[in-house]
């Protein structure tokens, strides 16, 4: 589907919405943002944002507890993706800026996952505590640098610690280099990795005591299992199936405040609409978590 021709999230639901409060600003505002400039195996995320607002328009306005759409729900124009990623980074922070402004939360589509560092940056900056990220994901994300580029979707996470001093907590990840390791045990960084998933009581999980109270959430979709969404560049198998990455995530996300979250590296296959659905269900499904703990 064309950029300029994509409905807006839920669109089919908006004209309808006799429960959409109109008194007041929306609550969400979706930002699509197509960047593809460093991915390193399947390509195609650059179509990721208009396969989710295309699927989104098949979503139910009720998520099985609420109606997240009665926040209200906007989706700004696509972020213009050429040039250098400062330039584009810019462009990204100027639209979050905008959205906090209007006391919304930014919930970004991409696009690799490169383009997660630009709201952290913004929503650091405009946070007055310490700002820890919740990741969904099957890769660590910490490399310093990755095919001679230190804004790689593989050195996203250690850019967000080192640029915004942000904590950081890893749900799903089963694959991860040395260097990698490394970086954790000496940042201390948090996680529960894929392996240890199936063990774990995730209805009982709670964040590390310490962890800030301000969040960023970024999910990357090959953090989940494959077998449900398959449509990204890296599937890994041994990842959390979708009722485990819901139960992680309203446990996570209990009593704190979410300031902004993603859903990116999605790459659209011909015949696979399930893995489309599935990632603008679980941006839908984050929605209803966010409005219910408010």
């Amino acid at each position: 589907m064309q950029m300029d021709n994509c409905p807006a999230f839920l669109e089919s639901e908006l004209e309808s919405g006799a429960h959409q409060k109109k008194d007041r600003a929306s609550l969400f505002y979706v930002i699509p943002i197509p960047l593809e400039q460093t991915v390193s195996y399947g390509a195609g995320t650059a179509q990721g944002p208009a396969a989710i607002l295309e699927a989104s328009q098949q979503l139910e306005r009720w998520d099985g507890f609420s109606e997240p759409l009665a926040a209200g729900i906007e989706t700004t124009p696509f972020i213009d993706c050429s040039g250098d990623i400062a330039t584009i980074f810019t462009r990204i922070e100027e639209t979050v800026q905008a959205v906090v402004k209007r006391e919304g939360i930014p919930v970004v589509l991409g696009g690799e996952h490169t383009v997660s560092l630009a709201p952290i940056r913004a929503l650091a900056q405009e946070c007055s505590g310490p700002v820890g990220i919740i990741q969904l994901d099957a890769h660590a994300d910490l490399r310093d640098s990755f095919e001679g580029s230190p804004y790689s979707h593989a050195c996203v996470m250690r850019r967000a610690m080192e640029e915004c001093s942000c904590r950081l907590f890893q749900f799903g990840v089963r694959a991860l280099c040395r260097e990698e390791v490394d970086y954790r045990v000496k940042h201390g960084v948090d996680h529960l990795d894929g392996r240890a998933i199936p063990a774990a009581k995730l209805a009982d999980f709670v964040l590390p005591a310490d962890f800030p109270e301000n969040i960023y959430l970024t999910l990357d979709v090959d953090g989940l299992d494959p077998s449900v969404i398959g449509a990204t560049g890296t599937p890994v198998p041994g990842g959390p199936n979708w009722y485990q990455t819901l139960t992680f995530l309203e446990r996570a996300l209990v009593g704190r405040k979410i300031l902004g979250f993603d859903l990116v590296e999605l790459a659209p296959r011909e015949g696979d609409h399930g893995s489309d659905f599935a990632a603008a269900q679980l941006v839908y499904s984050v929605m209803g978590i966010i409005t219910r703990n408010l």
